[in-house]
């Protein structure tokens, strides 16, 4: 006689049944897990690509700093040399300016003889008027610095160093008349004229003192 299981009839394929349930939602389980661990997997990985490219695509600090110094500092580069380029070219047309200046004044003295007594005549006739003097001085003044000069401009008296058409004494008297009073009749004119006219009034004046004087 069989010994009995202590089950009732149908428990076996019960029991079964749900063993099999069981197993079946343990797998669905698995596998959901999986699928759920799968798709956090792959969020992760779309972050950090994310972060990556935004960490890429953003400026750095450091390179931008840099950057803007080298700039400032290529400008001031640039600015120096338009500056240095720019004084060159004034000190060079500056230079330009001096030697066109200093060859018109060497053409100039050029064309006018230190030594010229018909010259020097002809310039003391045109300035009688600004003396308030007439023509009819002028031949007073003729002789009266032929006597002392000839009316050449570099006589020199060797005793007492009276120099050019008036005999200034001492010379450099007639600088305040002009620096080139050694070698320009014209600024020795200035200064004679300028003298007889405070010492005797006149060209006739100063003669008529000369030829009792033997010097005026």
């Amino acid at each position: 006689m069989a010994a009995k299981s202590g089950l009732k009839p149908g428990s076996e394929r019960f029991g079964h049944r749900s063993a099999v349930v069981a197993l079946s939602l343990g797998l669905l389980a698995v596998a959901g897990g999986g699928a759920a661990a799968t798709a956090n997997a792959t969020d992760l990985a779309n972050v950090a690509a994310v972060t990556k490219t935004a960490a890429s695509s953003a400026p750095n600090a450091e390179q931008t700093e840099s950057s803007v110094l080298a700039k400032a500092a290529a400008d001031a580069r640039s600015a120096a040399a338009d500056k240095a380029a720019a004084d060159k070219a004034a000190a060079e047309k500056a230079s330009v300016e001096k030697a066109a200046a200093d060859k018109a004044a060497a053409d100039k003295a050029a064309a006018t003889p230190v030594n010229d007594p018909s010259g020097a005549q002809a310039y003391a006739a045109s300035r009688l008027a600004a003396f308030g003097w007439g023509q009819d001085q002028m031949r007073a003044l003729v002789t009266l610095w032929n006597k002392e000069s000839d009316w050449t401009t570099t006589a020199t008296n060797p005793s007492s160093g009276a120099y050019g058409i008036a005999q200034s004494l001492p010379g450099d008297k007639m600088a305040n008349a002009g620096g080139d009073w050694q070698t320009n009749y014209k600024t020795q004119i200035e200064w004679g004229l300028g003298y007889i006219k405070e010492r005797y009034g006149s060209p006739a004046g100063a003669l008529g003192w000369h030829l009792a004087h033997n010097w005026y």
